[in-house]
């Protein structure tokens, strides 16, 4: 089974469950078009992920179709095993099955399940993956795993191609790849808010930071962020990339140098609702 071409850089559209099925289509098109080898999504209580995976790999023809994550509560491990190679056998090499244990709150208040030890669960989750019947014989597709902590990171380098970190800082991934070894695949997603003016993409860039921080705590003090708690604004440039594109890729080189192997940029906007299309242009531009 070959691994999917991620290439260097990639986006991760986080904002997908907010456009019609139609603007999803056209907006994995223009990423394709863009020259972007990977198309990155999450899945929280919007589209289920596999479906919406086939979706966005039937309105493409080449780009790598990555789910960022899919949570293992939405699915027990028999049904992402046969949903992943259903995804694998019809469009090979295009699908990459990227797996998290979610959030508790997401986990008990919206799906109403109890939420379990995240090691112990995710390794339980792999093995009755592996487990699991399928009837075309063809080989397990390759998986990622969300990761952040020294643990699930372990995990991810054992058990899947790799690991994918979301909104981290530079730090976390020389972290990171110091924790997987060299051969493990580190994909990690990088915010961003593309303003040449610092000053106007402040307020947007805190408030995702902000929303992001109690999942990081711990993490961030652990890389030489002490006072992460107070979001400072060295905390907040080093979880979103701002600026013009000269700026964000300089970013990207900075996680590339840190040793991962590809970056999927995150584009925030103050119009949610609608496919950042220009940016992603002019950020292909500078990223060619």
């Amino acid at each position: 089974m070959s691994t999917p071409d991620l290439g260097r850089v990639g986006i991760w559209a986080g904002e997908m469950d907010r456009y019609r099925a139609p603007v999803l289509r056209e907006a994995a098109a223009a990423v394709e078009d863009l020259g972007y080898p990977a198309l990155w999504f999450p899945e929280t209580t919007g589209r289920e992920a596999m479906a919406q995976a086939a979706l966005l790999l039937s309105a493409t023809r080449r780009t790598v179709i990555a789910t960022g994550v899919a949570g293992i509560y939405a699915r027990d491990a028999v049904t992402t095993a046969a949903a992943q190679r259903t995804l694998e056998e019809a469009f090979p090499g295009r699908f990459l099955l990227g797996l998290g244990v979610s959030h508790p709150a997401l986990v008990t208040d919206v799906r109403g399940h109890r939420f379990g030890p995240p090691l112990a669960t995710m390794r339980a989750y792999l093995d009755a993956m592996d487990a699991a019947p399928f009837g075309p014989p063809i080989p397990a597709p390759p998986r990622v795993l969300a990761a952040l902590g020294p643990k699930m990171l372990k995990l991810a380098a054992e058990r899947a191609l790799g690991a994918h970190p979301l909104g981290m800082p530079v730090e976390h991934t020389r972290h990171a790849r110091n924790l997987l070894g060299p051969q493990a695949l580190l994909a990690v997603t990088q915010l961003v808010v593309l303003d040449p003016s610092r000053a106007r993409a402040a307020g947007l860039a805190r408030a995702h930071a902000a929303a992001a921080l109690p999942n990081q705590l711990t993490l961030l003090r652990d890389l030489g962020f002490d006072n992460a708690e107070s979001l400072d604004d060295r905390l907040v440039e080093a979880l979103v990339a701002t600026g013009g594109a000269d700026d964000i890729a300089r970013r990207v080189g900075d996680h590339l140098d840190a040793g991962a192997d590809h970056v999927s940029l995150h584009l925030l906007t103050a119009t949610p609702d609608k496919p950042p299309l220009g940016q992603w242009e002019e950020l292909a531009a500078q990223l060619r």
